[in-house]
């Protein structure tokens, strides 16, 4: 796969770095794009994700670091990302998020504000809640800050370590909760198949799930 020795600290200032890449695009959606070109806004902010995110990998890659996306393949490997798909929808979003959002009461504003967000521009939010935020995050957090973590302290330590890490990027409590338990669950299927595309397609195929569960009674009405 590529990977590197990787030391927590190292780990951490990477996370870091994503995190200031995700603020930055995401600044420019808010206060130039939709108030400037509120008709292109959806569109513009994909594009300009794409080139802070690519321009993150380029970093990584100049950095020493190297993935095969083809790599360990299976038929096995991705008969479990596609379970772990439905696991995740079932176990997060129809058992676990009602009780964090029972014990965090402003997440439900969050929630309604992120539907509403999604309807303005649906075609725009597909294909960065599906496609590309889950890859960016996969590529980084499990072949990167995983793979890394694994060779430094052995696997659960690494694995324990990268979902914190991953928890992280998700400011909402409810996703904090809920992206440290999806993190365990993508970690273990990386450290089983050493697949980045098993867990690409697993956490791509959650998000879809969610998405259109998250938005299709909105359009029916």
């Amino acid at each position: 796969m590529g990977e590197s020795y990787l030391k927590i600290g190292k780990a951490f200032g990477w996370t870091v770095v994503y995190l200031g890449v995700m603020l930055f695009y995401t600044f420019l959606d808010v206060t130039v794009w939709r108030n400037v070109f509120p008709e292109t806004a959806g569109w513009l902010n994909t594009i300009t994700t794409i080139i802070c995110v690519c321009g993150f990998i380029e970093l990584l890659r100049k950095k020493g670091y190297r993935v095969n996306m083809l790599a360990n393949i299976t038929p096995t490997g991705l008969l479990l990302a596609v379970g772990c798909s439905v696991l995740f929808y079932l176990l997060l979003d129809n058992f676990l998020d009602p009780i964090f959002e029972s014990l965090f009461p402003v997440s439900e504003q969050n929630y309604q504000e992120t539907i509403q967000s999604l309807r303005a521009a649906p075609v725009t939010s597909l294909l960065q809640v599906c496609i590309i935020a889950p890859v960016i995050e996969e590529i980084f957090m499990r072949g990167f800050v995983l793979g890394g973590l694994k060779k430094t302290y052995g696997g659960a330590a690494a694995l324990l370590v990268s979902s914190a890490l991953f928890a992280l990027l998700h400011f909402n409590m409810v996703q904090t909760f809920s992206a440290f338990i999806c993190a365990i669950f993508l970690g273990s299927l990386y450290l089983y198949k050493e697949s980045i595309l098993c867990c690409i397609i697993a956490h791509c195929g959650y998000n879809l799930i969610s998405y259109v569960t998250m938005i299709y009674p909105y359009i029916e009405k």
